[in-house]
């Protein structure tokens, strides 16, 4: 198996804008804003005005329910502007012709997607024709380009939208690296068989389709070799305040604090100081996993509505981890870990009850494939809902 090496970014998202007639002029406003606010100097951030201008008119102009996020991402060096499209159609039936300069279906000279992609330090896309596509685009500050580029594409990566109505979202993630322990794991659960199909031919990747890079291809690719017991495991949280508004968000980032806080690496240890960091709170639904690069495994625990999966991209096929009944902070139930395997380049996906659980891996083709984050948005946009406030999580890659 893999060894982790790509990093975990901390996310802020700042504003969610939707379609109508002023969102270009708000979000390069606001993205100005937030550009000078983490740092960026006055070229990078007149290029992500740029940048902005051309996503925010391309929903105005060809899409459909078209909406807007823009956030933070931080390092404990660095600092970074991100933005996130979604919209429900009416989709791209060629990505790498929408690409190229000069396409254009509003009579216009045709350059917005090319121009986000040639300024973006990371810019991915997934569209499904007659359903709806998104993009994202990263960018930071040249050294820290320079940086995050020789590290690699984020292994963990997710998304929050509030309620229709509120501003201030009661859901909350966040992930971690902590030593891995893979001899511990080894003893404490069985080995099924490993998935020996063969990996599936890339020889026509991204850059070959599109003629424009595909993000973090300029970092180490993870290899499936044994990772030694000083190698690293990656601990993911989710955590859905009860209720919505204020105080369920207060829950969240107290959750989110506790996690990144404790000391405790396994996820029964980190859920019981969860359950007393929300104490005399709101309290919330929460789940914790353990993934294990080193030896391909995954210990999950979970309280309340939270549904977690794994997902094998090559056939589609999803298994769920079920989580217990009660309320963190409130009514703890004895709490159960479940461990299992991970088949070869499979992705956990975590998200609250703001997304239906009827959505399928294999009527997304293709969207495993992309980055995290890309991944995170289309399941949003796929089966989110707009009567509760909505999250969710993808880790893959390095397994």
């Amino acid at each position: 198996m893999g060894t982790l090496t790509h990093p975990v970014l901390d996310a802020e998202d700042v504003v969610w804008l939707r379609d109508q007639e002023a969102l270009p002029a708000a979000a390069r406003v606001a993205a100005l804003a937030l550009g000078r606010r983490i740092g960026l100097d006055e070229q990078r951030c007149a290029e992500v005005a740029l940048a902005v201008s051309e996503a925010a008119t391309n929903l105005r102009r060809h899409a459909v329910e078209g909406s807007f996020l823009l956030r933070a991402v931080r390092t404990p060096s660095d600092a970074g502007l991100e933005f996130v499209t979604l919209d429900e159609g009416p989709g791209m039936a060629d990505i790498a012709h929408a690409l190229s300069d000069g396409t254009s279906t509003a009579g216009t000279l045709g350059i917005g997607l090319g121009t986000i992609s040639r300024l973006a330090d990371s810019f991915d896309l997934h569209s499904l024709p007659g359903r709806g596509t998104v993009l994202t685009a990263r960018f930071w500050q040249r050294e820290a380009a320079g940086r995050m580029a020789a590290l690699g594409r984020p292994v963990v990566e997710g998304l929050t939208r509030t309620i229709t109505g509120e501003e201030i979202c009661g859901d909350a993630w966040a992930a971690r690296r902590v030593p891995g322990n893979h001899l511990a794991e080894q003893a404490s659960a069985p080995r099924p068989a490993r998935d020996t199909r063969p990996a599936r031919d890339e020889t026509l990747g991204w850059a070959q389709l599109t003629g424009y890079r595909q993000p973090g291809t300029a970092g180490p690719v993870p290899g499936r070799g044994e990772a030694g017991p000083g190698g690293q495991a990656l601990l993911v949280l989710l955590c859905d305040g009860l209720g919505h508004g204020p105080l369920a968000g207060r829950a969240a980032q107290a959750a989110v604090a506790a996690f990144r806080e404790t000391r405790a690496e396994q996820p029964e240890a980190i859920m019981k100081h969860i359950h007393q960091a929300l104490r005399g709170g709101r309290g919330g639904a929460v789940a914790v996993v353990r993934v294990e690069p080193g030896t391909g495994t995954l210990a999950f625990c979970g309280v309340g509505n939270v549904s977690t999966f794994v997902v094998d991209p090559a056939t589609g096929t999803r298994r769920s981890l079920p989580s217990a009944p009660g309320i963190v902070g409130h009514q703890l139930p004895t709490l159960r870990t479940v461990r299992q395997e991970l088949p070869g380049n499979s992705a956990v996906i975590m998200h609250s009850d703001g997304l239906t659980e009827r959505w399928r891996a294999e009527s997304m083709p293709g969207f495993l494939e992309r980055t995290p984050l890309v991944a995170a948005a289309q399941l949003l946009r796929e089966a989110g809902v707009r009567r509760d406030d909505a999250g969710v999580v993808v880790a893959k890659g390095c397994w």
